[in-house]
Parts: C-alpha cells; sequence; structure tokens
C-alpha cells in the first residue's frame, strides 16, 4: 500500500512539475485519425420476443436463432482530444435464421441475409503504461441488404422475407497496443449491440408470419492499426 501511495505521489509530482510537457502531447495528439483493419466475429442472438401474425401455425415452443459469421473490417477513428474520439467501422455480415427450439429444429427460416451494421462510438482512452485501454458507447443502424426465404419455408408457400432496418445502442471496450513510435499497433475490441429486428414472411402478397426477433450481438475484433 505504502509503495502504491508512493508511486503515485511521484507521478503527481512528475505531473505538476512539467505541465508544459504534459500540454503539448496532449495537442500534439488531438487531430490525430487511426484506421484499423480487423478480423470481426458477429455473434447474433436471434431468440423470437413475440409473434405477432402466424398464418402458418408455428408449433408450440418454436424460437429460432442467427448463425455467426467472420468478416474483415475497417474501423476509422478522429481524436479529438488525446483522450476522447469518435469512430466509425465499415463491413457488411451475412447470416441465415434458422429454428433452435421446438419441432422445427434445423428448419431454415430466412437465408442468406446481408447486414450492414451501421456504427458511430464516442470512445474514452486510457494509458495504461505500454497499452492504452478504452471504453465507449454510441448508436447502430442495422440495415438489411437483402434476405431470402429460408429452404425450409419456401415448400410452404413462402414467397417472399423482409428484415425490418432498426436503430439500436452499443457498448464497446477495448485496448491497443502500440509498436513502437511509428504509428503502427494491434488492436482488440468487444462491441456489445443492443437492437432487434421484425421478420415478415410473405406467400403471394399475404403476410403469413411476422415476428419480432431479438439480435443483441457480440461483436469481437482483433487486428491491426495506423495511428497519423
Amino acid at each position: 500500500m505504502k509503495k502504491a501511495l508512493l508511486l503515485l505521489a511521484s507521478a503527481g509530482i512528475a505531473m505538476s512539475a512539467s505541465p508544459a510537457l504534459a500540454q503539448a502531447q496532449t495537442q500534439d495528439r488531438a487531430g490525430d485519425v487511426q484506421v484499423k483493419v480487423l478480423m470481426t466475429g458477429v455473434l447474433p442472438d436471434g431468440e423470437i420476443d413475440s409473434v405477432n401474425v402466424d398464418l402458418i401455425g408455428l408449433p408450440a415452443g418454436t424460437d429460432t436463432a442467427a448463425s455467426d459469421n467472420y468478416v474483415p473490417t475497417l474501423a476509422v477513428e478522429y481524436f479529438v482530444t488525446n483522450n476522447f474520439s469518435i469512430e466509425t467501422i465499415a463491413g457488411t455480415t451475412q447470416h441465415d435464421v434458422d429454428a433452435s427450439a421446438g419441432a422445427l429444429v434445423g428448419a431454415e427460416v430466412v437465408s442468406n441475409a446481408l447486414l450492414l451494421p451501421a456504427t458511430v462510438t464516442a470512445k474514452l482512452h486510457f494509458d495504461g503504461g505500454g497499452i492504452k485501454p478504452y471504453v465507449g458507447a454510441g448508436g447502430a443502424y442495422f440495415m438489411w441488404l437483402s434476405d431470402k426465404p429460408g429452404a425450409d419455408t419456401v415448400p410452404l408457400g413462402a414467397t417472399d422475407s423482409d428484415l425490418s432496418d432498426e436503430f439500436g445502442f452499443v457498448l464497446q471496450a477495448g485496448v491497443d497496443v502500440p509498436l513502437g513510435d511509428d504509428g503502427f499497433g494491434i488492436s482488440l475490441d468487444a462491441k456489445r449491440y443492443f437492437i432487434g429486428t421484425t421478420l415478415q414472411v410473405f406467400s403471394g402478397n399475404t403476410l403469413v408470419l411476422e415476428t419480432d426477433h431479438n439480435l443483441d450481438p457480440w461483436v469481437v475484433s482483433a487486428g491491426v492499426s495506423y495511428r497519423f
């Protein structure tokens, strides 16, 4: 405990003795841009929250799950100050939705649903001495670019399916690890989205099934970064 207090006191003395240097470092980093190339795992839930329309007679206990997907993504981050930044990500991810419980386990409900998860977060960075952890929060808009009726719904007469675009909220945490002084580094990142979607299945022009789903995906990433 005494050592910890001594270290804290020493750090405080050093900072108070060189405020101009600390201010200069902060000013130097403000305005930086960081670009990250990441490999990302998108791990959604996809369970049914409610059934609004059911003309096909879903068996009791039916539930669904969305498949995981692993894709490359690009993140671009602007540092407003030394410790505060705004980040957005670019990339698409594709999922199937299958029955996960009940008599229809394994039946494909939605096929090749292509998602663009537009996301903007505000991040607070900390100096961990060689590593730079951060936390963040922001908003997201899930846009479904395409989707098809699943292989097991087509024989039942399904001709079209539609997943609704929705706004949601996201929490974020991660760490940046600089590799030397040239701006290169390694980044680890985790996001938890709180967002859902409504699935509508049509037979011709008739809405035969409408269900609300909790997606709430975990999105975990690892990759390389460059700050300039």
